[in-house]
């Protein structure tokens, strides 16, 4: 799976806020994520992260 830092993940369950956006803020064993919604940050295993993303938006489309 390609993500880079600055992309925008959609995801397929939302988060308690309601939004299914999240921006990249880290990458490794563990993804750093900020709600769209909310603001909020968390760090989320990538098996976990891999498996629920619905689309992927690059930095350069946004």
């Amino acid at each position: 799976m390609n993500v880079n830092i600055g992309d925008k993940l959609i995801m397929k369950k939302p988060h308690p806020c309601g939004s299914k956006e999240f921006e990249v803020l880290r990458i490794g064993v563990d993804f750093k994520i900020k709600c769209t919604g909310c603001g909020r940050e968390v760090m989320v295993p990538r098996s976990k992260i891999e498996k629920n993303i619905k689309l992927i938006r690059t930095a350069d489309e946004s």
